[in-house]
């Protein structure tokens, strides 16, 4: 840019020719260049304003657009840049299907120590092993002495009353750090089905609660999602569950059994109700598994999924389901039971010899293996397996535990025709109690599968049908006859038709050479009411004994059966059953001078 000079010298020559004052050239130069100056500071600023504006402008909308992206997308979990608040402790409460708590998370302490800062450590040490009679106070004691140590883990849980007689001790070294631990409000009740929680990854003030096994493994990632909203609702019954257990126990006390098992499944959803297996333990404090030994002794062991056991008797009802769905009997069809039958150089006896022909109905009512047997000749091993294969009998149950996978039947190889006669009366075959219930639900509802489950069930879908209606009837009829007529008469409680069939199987050896003398699994699988089915039940005891009498007994009749006819007297009117009634019409007895003027008549 050329700078115009302030007094140029042809301006200053005319303006001193016409008598001007030359100075005024000088101050109008000067004006118009400061004029010129500000116009360029006027320009410069207004496109600074500008470029300000549009970059504002961009800004916001940037900001505008993230808010919208992220007001269409789904909440993510807010995480901090620290690295031990990425432990996440919240765990969703699990209820039972009438809301009931059978797991939720409780705010409790953990205790640890730094040694540089406590004052008297011996007595602080011998302080905590009043506190906590588990501790091993010299070991403690030797670890807070150590010089080395700067940290000391003295108690990962502690009650609110333990973390008040910590805070009485006093010493400035020790220190309280708030986490959330699992508590099982209900100690014992559903131990096998919650499975149970420990500590994962942890630090001084939190700690990360991980499931261990059952429903608390199964559903690990559902109860620790933050966006899940409400418990986790089981289908379980609290007051089935408890009055079972109680029932249970006080069987396995009074026939010496080494164990029992018991599943109650609703017969059209197969929602378990109640699962109890015992011996079971307290969730709240869970032992160690056996390292050694039978792991069937442990209590973590759950007889009614993984427990597979030849089931005896109870299978004979599937054998008659399937001869009379496929038309090849009837319930009146006679069949031949007069002698042993003989195959394969075994001979196939009856418990009692009934010495002449007996009916289908007879022969579940009366429990023959002869019988059984020849219908199962007449279907085939073939057809027998893919029966029982459409009932589920042949793979692990669905259940939504983490054990259930392991309760996988186990099966003949080959399935020849000798095995398919020893499975028609349940030997050969293994299965476990939840198998046996949901087969019973199957035939006794009308004749569609179910798949057990422990969730609740708004709308469940109908299963393949196994059987059609017809036959389904047919079984409740022979089923209830058992218990009114038949080897399981002390089921029969009065209002609820009771309808069932006995099994008591000899337990194999160990080393799989034959059966154990004397040692017997004794169950009982039905359902109620009969001509309605509700529920099923199956009971099992393991080693029963009634020694009661002049002679030991083991068999289902005296042992399992008694034990079923209780569970269903007390938990039939908590789930709502009504007892069905005879009605007594009343009329007026005129003739026979009856001084009431009525007679009943019974209906």
């Amino acid at each position: 840019m050329t700078r115009k000079p302030l007094r140029p010298l042809a301006r200053i020559l005319a303006a001193r020719a016409r008598g001007s004052n030359p100075d005024a050239v000088e101050r109008e130069n000067l004006r118009l260049r400061h004029e010129e100056a500000l116009e360029r500071a006027r320009h410069r600023a207004e496109g600074r304003i500008l470029v300000l504006g549009v970059m504002l402008l961009a800004a916001f909308a940037i900001v505008g657009a993230k808010m919208s992206v992220m007001a269409a997308s789904a909440p993510e979990q807010s995480r901090t840049a620290a690295a031990v608040n990425d432990i996440t402790a919240a765990r969703a409460d699990i209820t039972d299907r009438n809301g009931r708590i059978l797991a939720r998370n409780l705010v409790t302490h953990s205790l640890y120590a730094r040694p540089p800062m406590m004052i008297d450590r011996e007595r602080v040490a011998a302080e905590i092993g009043e506190i906590f009679p588990d501790i091993d106070v010299e070991r403690l004691a030797a670890r807070f002495l150590d010089p080395d140590r700067k940290f000391v883990w003295v108690k990962r849980r502690l009650s609110p009353e333990q973390a008040q007689q910590v805070r009485d001790i006093g010493d400035p070294g020790l220190k309280l750090g708030p986490r959330e631990m699992r508590l099982y409000p209900n100690g014992e009740l559903a131990a096998h089905v919650l499975g149970g929680a420990a500590f994962g990854r942890e630090a001084v003030n939190t700690a990360e609660v991980i499931g261990t096994a059952g429903i608390e493994r199964q559903f690990e990632a559902q109860l620790r999602d933050p966006e899940r909203d409400g418990p986790l609702e089981l289908s379980l019954d609290l007051r089935a569950q408890a009055v079972i257990r109680e029932v249970l126990e006080g069987a396995v006390r009074m026939f010496n059994a080494k164990g029992a098992s018991a599943v109650m499944m609703d017969a059209d959803t197969g929602e378990v109700v109640s699962m109890v297996s015992l011996p079971d333990f307290d969730p709240n404090a869970r032992p160690a598994g056996l390292v050694t030994g039978d792991q069937g002794d442990s209590p973590l062991f759950n007889r009614a999924v993984q427990g597979v056991y030849e089931l005896g008797s109870t299978m004979k009802t599937f054998t008659a389901a399937q001869a009379l769905d496929a038309g090849l009997v009837t319930p009146d069809t006679m069949l031949d039971t007069t002698q042993p039958m003989r195959w394969g150089g075994h001979n196939i006896r009856d418990y009692r010899d009934y010495g002449n022909e007996m009916s289908v109905r007879d022969i579940i009512v009366k429990s023959s293996n002869i019988g059984t047997a020849r219908m199962a000749l007449e279907l085939g091993p073939e057809a027998q397996r893919d029966f029982l294969g459409r009932l589920g009998f042949l793979e692990a149950t669905p259940i939504e535990l983490a054990e259930g996978r392991t309760g996988r039947p186990l099966l003949p190889e080959p399935w020849s025709q000798m095995s398919a006669i020893t499975i028609s009366y349940g030997h050969g075959l293994s299965t476990s109690p939840l198998h046996l219930a949901a087969g019973y639900a199957s035939l006794v509802n009308g004749g569609t599968a179910v798949q057990p489950t422990l969730q609740r069930r708004a709308d469940p879908e109908p299963g393949e049908r196994i059987i059609r209606p017809e036959t389904s009837e047919i079984i409740r009829d022979m089923l209830r006859e058992v218990v009114t007529d038949g080897t399981a008469t002390f089921a029969d409680v009065e209002g609820y038709n009771v309808g069932g069939k006995t099994g008591t199987a000899d337990k194999p050896r160990t080393d799989g050479r034959g059966y154990q003398e004397g040692k017997v699994i004794s169950t009982f699988a039905g359902a109620f009411p009969m001509d309605d089915p509700e529920y099923v039940l199956v009971v099992a005891l393991d080693e029963p004994e009634d020694r009661g009498g002049s002679e030991t007994r083991r068999t289902a009749g005296w042992t399992a059966v008694p034990v079923a006819g209780e569970i269903v007297s007390r938990v039939a009117p908590l789930l709502g059953v009504r007892p069905r009634v005879e009605l007594v019409e009343l009329m007026p007895e005129i003739e026979s001078g009856d001084p009431d003027g009525i007679t009943p008549v019974s209906n």
